[in-house]
């Protein structure tokens, strides 16, 4: 939602029903758009800001108004999924001493309010990953790993998920030539290309970069002692322009339909489990950063179609 030209959110939320989008990311709470998502059925993940974090770690009573605020009086009508107490701030270093007490405060504000059911928890970049490659070796970096550990502990005795944001676009621009575009498109895992690398692991095949990185990811966690945590795909998605390597309304369409219908099928070191996965974004956003970062979106701010993504296609969409 960083444009200034974007359509109201009653527009959003019709196309949303209309396109069979079941579930919607906010990444920060938003009293027009909730409004807009009343009685809709659409899940709903509610991020916190960043720049609340140190309150809502140092001060149950702030965790206490967010939640009455932006919660509370939303809960009958609206299906929150998670609320995710800050994005990407692990490693980060006073910061993300602060992200495991604000989600305490969170949980314990939300018991106190009558809120059942919602999960608290925070999502991460994959540069919490000091090893990622060959995926059975994910492990999480030594900057990271005091700060993970106790968070994955509490989300696995919660039984709630960590959410990750994967991106294969980043580390195929940033490879010069070394990631082939097949493996991160997932074109071989979708049979619509032959010419791509694999990666082998200890006879585990990996077709595609999304599943390689996922499962670092599993690996991470479980070499900090957590077993069998849910990962949801809280980002992900390809540039269809500005400028960047690889990013093309061709190769933002493959990705992106790929995604679709792959994540169904779970990953190699989980297989059968579908992947719960957010596609970012919905719309082009012209206030961010000029260069790829303007063109993440499926959808132009006219609500047309930037390409077209079959959000029914997914065997568990």
């Amino acid at each position: 939602m960083v444009a200034d030209n974007l359509p109201a959110p009653e527009q959003v939320v019709s196309m949303y029903k209309a396109r069979n989008i079941s579930y919607v990311r906010l990444f920060h709470p938003d009293t027009t758009v909730l409004n807009a998502l009343r009685g809709s059925g659409i899940g709903v993940v509610l991020g916190t800001l960043n720049e609340d974090l140190q309150r809502l770690a140092s001060d149950p009573t702030f965790a206490a108004s967010w939640i009455a605020t932006n919660v509370q009086p939303f809960a009958g009508d609206v299906q929150f999924r998670y609320i995710n107490a800050g994005n990407e701030v692990v490693p980060g270093g006073d910061a993300a001493s602060q992200v495991l007490p604000a989600m305490q405060n969170l949980e314990s504000a939300l018991r106190s309010a009558g809120v059942t059911g919602v999960p608290v928890t925070t999502a991460v970049a994959t540069t919490v990953l000091g090893a990622s490659y060959p995926p059975s070796q994910g492990a999480f970096s030594e900057a990271a790993a005091p700060v993970m550990a106790p968070i994955v502990s509490y989300l696995s005795s919660k039984g709630a998920p960590l959410l990750v944001n994967v991106y294969p676009y980043f580390a195929y621009s940033g490879s010069s030539g070394q990631v082939a575009l097949g493996y991160a498109l997932l074109s071989s895992a979708t049979g619509t290309a032959t010419t791509t690398t694999t990666v082998e692991d200890g006879g585990v095949v990996y077709t595609n970069m999304f599943d390689a990185i996922v499962d670092a990811a599993h690996a991470a966690v479980e070499k900090a002692g957590v077993q069998d945590l849910e990962l949801v795909v809280s980002e992900t998605g390809w540039p269809s322009g500005g400028g960047g390597d690889g990013a093309t309304v061709e190769n933002a369409a493959a990705y992106n339909n790929n995604v679709v219908r792959h994540v169904g099928g779970g990953t190699p070191r989980r297989p059968g489990k579908p992947v719960e996965t957010y596609l970012f974004a919905m719309f082009n956003e012209d206030q961010k950063a000029e260069g790829v970062e303007q063109h993440f979106g499926l959808f132009q701010p006219d609500m047309t179609e930037v390409y077209h993504v079959d959000f029914t296609a997914g065997s568990s969409s």
